[in-house]
């Protein structure tokens, strides 16, 4: 398996230290690398549940960027590992003395086993249009929720009253879309996927929902007891 990748160009370095500075904002553990057919789809996690009884969906961002060689790679690493890489390598690629000359290669990060999301794989196939949606929509239940979880949780609340709390906010289902929770708007909204005005594609297939967009993708696993019937 290989131990660095290497992207087109400099936009798409870019592009990657965007989406990683934004995840890490959100959940700063650990993304998940996999390559095929010389692309790289980079999964970050925005919400997952931290124990049995805790109904928070799995919701996961996606990005894909092209390689410029194709590797075989299926990795977990922390992500300020990674971003660490990528600013120090985007930092020279915005300088014209030191910008290197063709493909930008990164060295993949020491891998971790303990992240309980990403043995959770989401479908490459099968997915089934379920229409559009407005991103004005999502960005809405995005900053509901985000002024609700700020009100509900006082200075110096216990981490396990924190995760109960933001697990009722943002499980509950986005108005006028019955079968995406409001962790999928809040999502798409962190990682800057939404853009005034573009209309958000929703797929799904089995137990998935997918929602994406001309900057990426939003994964969402839901509960069994949510499926339809």
């Amino acid at each position: 398996m290989s131990q660095s990748f290497s992207l087109q160009d400099s936009q798409s370095l870019a592009d990657l230290h965007v989406y990683l500075s934004r995840a890490s904002r959100v959940e700063d553990g650990a993304v998940r690398l996999i390559s095929a057919s010389g692309v790289l789809a980079v999964y970050s996690a925005i919400l997952y549940p931290r124990g049995l009884l805790d109904g928070s969906p799995t919701v996961l961002g996606l990005r894909t960027f092209a390689l410029s060689e194709p590797i075989e790679l299926d990795v977990v690493v922390p992500i300020r590992s990674l971003l660490d890489r990528v600013a120090r390598l985007n930092a020279r690629a915005g300088s014209p003395a030191e910008a290197p000359d063709g493909p930008l290669k990164i060295a993949v990060p020491l891998q971790v086993s303990t992240v309980t999301w990403a043995g959770i794989s989401p479908p490459k196939g099968g997915w089934h249009t379920q229409g559009e949606t407005d991103a004005a929509r999502l960005e809405a239940a995005a900053r509901a929720g985000i002024d609700e979880v700020a009100s509900a949780i006082p200075t110096g609340t216990g981490e396990q009253i924190v995760q109960r709390v933001r697990s009722e906010v943002w499980s509950r289902p986005i108005e006028g879309l019955e079968f995406v929770p409001a962790g999928a708007g809040f999502a798409a909204f962190s990682l800057g996927f939404l853009s005034n005005g573009e209309s958000v594609s929703l797929f799904e297939t089995g137990p998935w929902t997918r929602l994406t967009t001309s900057r990426g993708h939003v994964l969402v696993r839901r509960k069994a007891w949510t499926l339809k019937g």
